[in-house]
């Protein structure tokens, strides 16, 4: 849908958005992987969950989720009074596309003794089915309070799931779904990278696949990536993950060079979101204007997967073998 068709054409859209924001009493939120432009107009910047805590935590009426559905699903889940709106609602993901709730659902049912521990990046009706929701920087400490006997099924990422069971030791049976992004890089074009660059350590997402997260120097959640770089002392990285974040990186660190991790032909934009990339400043106003698109949830979906959220929320602030989390067998609900 053009500008020119929307009516939006000598539109100060920025002002507009200003305007809307307070006319609606809305929160602006944006993932790390949207375009500058739309991380500039933003409350918050940050990862999915943070984000949606943060706006839970306001007075908000209008929570407006710069990211993707189940980003905003998320946001609706913990603000069911809210209402929760998504610039375009055609901005889905390869997780949660890979992983069809009734799938799912036959998969649990084919596997009566194992629990479901399920990624966040997938919709609320394959939350619904799950035990414990994790974030990439949660998961680890959630599998420590889990009998190692137990077993369990990850979904959706077989890549994040691979990288937790070598490090935990674990034997997870995992759902063969993977993001596009991530498995976009190239090994050979990394070592290409590496070698002109042979000072500079790499930080890459779980999400990667084992033969980039092989030659990296960091492993770790997005925001994590971002702490890594500007704590360390180097002055040159190699980023694998979605290239957007490099924005708060130079914004945080002018002084630093951050360099994208290249595709199969060393320079392609293939690891770029193309889901993200949907939303705009343009949909982000009429988003405000309109409060559509507009995510509804029903009541029982909502509440069942709201239970595995929880349960990660208080399994990650937990003590480690404080209480009875520490030995606790998760059942299904």
């Amino acid at each position: 849908m053009s500008v020119m068709n929307v009516g939006l054409a000598g539109l100060d859209l920025r002002a507009e958005i200003e305007r809307l924001r307070k006319e609606r009493n809305a929160v602006i939120l944006a993932h790390y992987y949207q375009v500058p432009e739309i991380q500039d107009l933003a409350d918050f910047v940050g990862d999915s969950l943070d984000l949606s805590r943060k706006a839970a935590e306001t007075d908000a009426e209008v929570i407006a989720f710069c990211g993707v559905r189940f980003m905003a699903e998320v946001a609706k889940i913990l603000s069911p009074e809210k209402t929760v709106v998504l610039p375009d609602m055609a901005a889905g993901c390869s997780l949660e596309d890979s992983c069809p709730p009734e799938q799912f659902a036959r998969f649990r049912a084919a596997h009566p003794d194992h629990i479901a521990i399920t990624y966040i990046n997938c919709s609320a009706a394959v939350k619904s089915h799950s035990d414990i929701i994790v974030t990439s920087s949660s998961a680890e400490k959630i599998l420590s309070q889990l009998p190692m006997d137990q077993k369990i099924i990850f979904a959706p990422d077989k890549n994040l799931g691979a990288y937790f069971n070598r490090k935990t030791g674990r034997d997870m049976l995992l759902w063969p779904g993977a993001c596009i992004v991530h498995e976009a890089f190239s090994e050979t074009e990394l070592l290409k990278l590496k070698l002109l660059h042979p000072g500079a350590p790499v930080a890459a997402h779980p999400e990667c696949p084992a033969y980039i997260l092989d030659h990296s120097d960091y492993v770790g959640s997005t925001r994590g990536i971002l702490d890594y770089v500007l704590a360390a002392p180097e002055q040159t990285f190699i980023v694998a993950t979605e290239p957007h974040i490099i924005h708060q990186m130079e914004k945080a660190a002018p002084h630093k060079l951050f360099i994208g991790a290249p595709g199969a032909d060393g320079n392609c934009n293939c690891n770029m979101c193309p889901y993200m990339a949907l939303n705009s400043v343009e949909k982000l106003y009429l988003a405000l204007r309109d409060l559509q698109p507009r995510i509804e949830l029903d009541e029982e979906t909502r509440l069942a997967a709201k239970r595995p959220l929880d349960r990660m929320l208080q399994m990650a602030s937990a003590t480690v073998g404080q209480g009875d989390l520490g030995s606790a067998r998760v059942t299904g609900d």
